[in-house]
């Protein structure tokens, strides 16, 4: 690994894969890739909005090394809800991560309504939370102040944790939510136990997210700020005893040439070797999922599933060891690698 990152650090040397690669074979992580679609303001076509193009996506990322797909619709929440049901129709194998947040449907009414996905594809449901409406058309779903934003989060939560769970109807009197009755009488496959998704880089977001996070995404950044960002996301969870449990996740786009705007993410540029290489010196810090974002044509989904994901997939997949622990490296910022917005 120290001459994968010394490699980094001076700069791409194409006579070097041949080295390099050998020593990718030794580091078999457990590595997620998840496809982020460009939303429909910075698509030029939308991503979900042709029936036939979509279908062809899908079967391309199901087959190009994906394992899951967001779903982030600037149309709002409740269709983002309706286009994660048909596209876990149109899949057999690929999983949604349905971006969600509270205040536009009731905890009991959002609780029945995500297990009845969750049940409909066989438990391929993961609940991504945010901590505000995508748009300003929700302005009037949101409480004044981060605090309050964030408090409501986590009532929230609790909540929908406690429906998917419970046998039997319950009351609760929050300070956001009143419920007689509430109860979901068909759970989801997960229960209480569907993944949840979240994020941020406040004390009071990292708070509710050490608390309910499965899976925390991670700001982009220099390898330092994520790896320091990753220590402040443990220390969150080791207050509720849950420091081992959190998996990280890194937004990612890759590219050849200029970057191109919308979901921030790290830029790693370079053949496909290289762009394996850039990732493996964020994998070391304990990543678990790469976010790739800007990748929505046929070609450029089939290019990256086919050159980087398989690289670095089968790469790794080649011998079992341990991941390396968080710190055990402190390698020089790439040239190739930087935070982008």
């Amino acid at each position: 690994m120290n001459r994968i990152l010394g490699a980094l650090s001076r700069g791409w040397d194409s006579n070097f894969t041949a080295s390099v690669i050998p020593e990718m074979e030794e580091m078999a992580m457990p590595i997620e890739f998840t496809h982020v679609p460009s939303k429909t303001a910075d698509a030029a076509v939308p991503f979900f909005y042709d029936f036939a193009e979509t279908a062809t996506k899908l079967g391309l990322i199901e087959d190009g090394g994906f394992r899951k797909i967001v779903v982030d619709d600037s149309a709002g929440l409740l269709t983002n809800m309706d286009l994660a049901a048909q596209v876990l129709d149109r899949t057999s194998s690929l999983e949604v991560v349905l971006t969600h947040w509270a205040g536009v449907v009731e905890p009991t009414v959002a609780a029945r309504q995500l297990a009845s996905i969750d049940r409909k594809s066989g438990g391929r449901l993961t609940l991504r939370m945010i901590g505000e409406p995508l748009n300003d058309d929700d302005a009037e779903t949101r409480p004044v102040g981060h605090t309050v934003i964030w408090q409501r989060i986590d009532e929230y939560l609790v909540l929908l944790k406690r429906l998917w769970s419970n046998d039997r109807p319950f009351d609760h009197e929050g300070a956001f939510y009143s419920i007689k009755g509430g109860y979901v009488p068909r759970k989801g496959p997960n229960g209480a136990d569907l993944v949840i998704r979240m994020g941020g880089q406040s004390g009071t977001a990292l708070k509710v997210a050490g608390r309910h996070a499965d899976v925390f995404e991670l700001a982009p950044g220099s390898i330092d700020e994520v790896r320091q960002l990753m220590e402040r996301v443990r220390g969150a969870a080791a207050e509720h005893g849950r420091a081992g449990k959190l998996r990280f996740a890194l937004p990612v786009r890759i590219h050849r040439g200029v970057a191109a705007t919308g979901h921030k993410a790290v830029d790693v540029a370079g053949p496909p070797a290289q762009a394996a290489l850039s990732l493996l010196a964020y994998a070391a810090l304990g990543i678990d999922e790469f976010m790739i974002v800007g990748v929505d044509t046929p070609r450029e989904i089939a290019t990256v599933g086919r050159e980087t994901i398989a690289l670095l997939r089968n790469s790794l997949a080649r011998r079992e060891a341990e991941v390396p622990q968080p710190g055990a490296y402190a390698p020089r910022v790439p040239q190739v690698v930087r935070a982008a917005g």
